[in-house]
């Protein structure tokens, strides 16, 4: 018997998958830089809280303190789940 050697891609269809590979490639970076600008917002968040804590006067300010750095690390991972929900 004779084997038959598979067959040969078109030229359209090999564009195809190298758009498609290009496109996933993309989506991928792009979630990257999503999950890291949330890391970036965390550490923004817990160094503006701690300062802020460290500089508190009275009780209240270091619960303020607080209570913003828990907002905004919040803002940070809605903000980047709104970028990743876009991508997808």
């Amino acid at each position: 018997m004779e084997e038959s050697s598979p067959p040969l891609p078109t030229a359209n269809k090999g564009k195809q998958e190298s758009a498609s590979a290009a496109h996933y490639a993309k989506k991928r970076c792009l979630s990257l830089a999503a999950s890291l600008g949330e890391g970036v917002g965390y550490l923004k968040a817990s160094v503006v809280g701690l300062s802020k804590k460290l500089t508190a006067k009275t009780e209240k300010e270091a619960t303020d303190a607080d209570l913003q750095t828990a907002k905004m690390q919040v803002q940070a991972a809605d903000h980047a789940e709104d970028v990743k929900k876009r991508l997808h």
